[in-house]
């Protein structure tokens, strides 16, 4: 048996810059980009990499321990290139601006104030400053608020960059108290297949699929588009406040729906015997996007990556661990092992036909299949035969509230419905 691991979490934060000196971030991230390439520089040159760290530090005009911590990740890069023969060899010539990298209270500090505000304060140059107010996701300000008064958490290094030429903050933080189970220890893989109004799963053991069920949550594409068209129409009005409050009750509402919905992810897949939930690495997926103005707009605002950092938060705090593989064709391969023809065809709408061998399935549990098998590999394990597949449960959310899973074969939940739709679906 392997060694449980302590609770790291990465929490991502808006910079409400209210010292009046944004340009000198940017200048430190861009100084930051120097430090990175002078460092992959040496190391191609042969330089002794002990050595390089206090090279480089005299060289840049950041906060020494800045500069040390950018050094240290450049050298991990290199580390990656020599130890993985697909991984490519880093470039030494980037330009731009690039994570300002640091310790807690040597390079950035934290404080919270009485009315409930986080600030920071940002070393960018020596004796030169950042200041302001933490904004962003509820969930991740009361993490920090609970590990800058609690002994059970650490606050670790932070990253400020720039995103969208908006400056953030990524904190580290690490609870002392609560392990998550190394994923290697797990019996069982659940493949979770995030949609536009659904949520596909697949619990898949060394014996074979245990168990699926798609959860659809329509509610959520429905309300977007119905504050959207709200907000398109006051802000034509010039009602400016109007349209803010607006906004922030879409988020309240998908916040609330998402939490919702990853606590029924939870409870169905802690039944499993030592579960790892596995989701689609989908960081990259919005920019590759590009299907016209409206579709675009669909894609690009829906919560894939919210939902899945709820699930992955709530799973590491019952010290279940979770797993991240590549998205690549998971929707167009058929999921039969003796089979897994790919081709784009195979999937039309909800429902999946294999060119290949005539199989059929519900298109987002084919997928949540796919997803669990790749999550199996990434294990070691064998992938079991699948040469046939149990019947999709499928749920939907109504407005009343949360629930356990419920079946299309057992009698239905206070909260959900059951569709009356067993496999297939149009």
């Amino acid at each position: 048996m392997t060694d449980s691991q302590a609770l790291v979490k990465t929490l991502d934060f808006q910079l409400d810059i209210r010292s009046d000196n944004k340009s000198l971030l940017h200048d430190a991230c861009l100084e930051a980009r120097s430090a990175y390439n002078e460092t992959i520089r040496l190391a191609k040159e042969g330089v002794d990499w002990g050595a390089i760290p206090d090279r480089v530090a005299d060289d840049a005009t950041l906060v020494k321990n800045t500069t040390q911590r950018v050094v240290a990740k450049a050298l991990g890069a290199m580390e990656n290139y020599y130890e993985y023969d697909d991984f490519g060899q880093p470039s030494h010539i980037k330009d731009g601006a690039y994570p300002l990298r640091s310790n807690y209270e040597e390079g950035y500090n934290l404080s919270l104030t009485d009315d409930g505000d986080v600030t920071f304060r940002i070393s960018a140059k020596p004796y030169k400053h950042i200041k302001g107010v933490l904004k962003g996701d509820d969930t991740h300000l009361d993490i920090l608020k609970t590990a800058l008064t609690s002994d059970e958490w650490k606050i670790g290094t932070a990253e400020a960059l720039f995103h969208n030429d908006n400056p953030e903050l990524h904190v580290n933080v690490t609870n002392t108290e609560q392990t998550v189970r190394d994923k290697q220890d797990s019996r069982t893989v659940v493949g979770v297949d995030v949609n536009e109004d659904n949520v596909a799963l697949t619990a898949l053991s060394e014996d074979g699929v245990e168990d699926s069920l798609v959860i659809d949550f329509p509610e959520i594409k429905f309300e977007r588009h119905r504050y959207f068209t709200m907000r398109k129409r006051v802000q034509n009005a010039g009602k400016d406040s109007i349209h803010d409050t607006l906004e922030g009750r879409e988020e309240r509402f998908v916040r609330d729906r998402l939490h919702k919905v990853s606590r029924h992810i939870m409870e169905w897949s802690r039944q499993f015997e030592k579960p790892c939930i596995v989701f689609e690495d989908l960081k990259e997926m919005r920019d590759s996007i590009d299907y016209g103005t409206r579709m675009n707009r669909r894609l690009h605002h829906l919560p894939f990556r919210t939902l899945q950092y709820y699930t992955s938060y709530k799973a590491s705090f019952e010290g279940i661990p979770t797993a991240w593989i590549n998205p690549e064709y998971t929707s167009q391969a058929c999921a039969l092992t003796d089979c897994e023809h790919t081709e784009r065809a195979n999937r039309h709408k909800k429902r999946f036909k294999c060119r290949s061998c005539g199989h059929q399935d519900h298109a987002d549990r084919n997928a949540s299949v796919n997803v669990a098998k790749k999550g199996a590999k990434k294990l070691n394990w064998n992938v079991p035969a699948l040469n046939s597949l149990p019947q999709v449960r499928k749920v939907r959310r109504q407005a009343s509230g949360v629930v356990d899973a419920p079946t299309v074969t057992h009698d239905t939940v206070r909260g959900y419905q059951t569709d009356g739709v067993v496999g297939v679906s149009n």
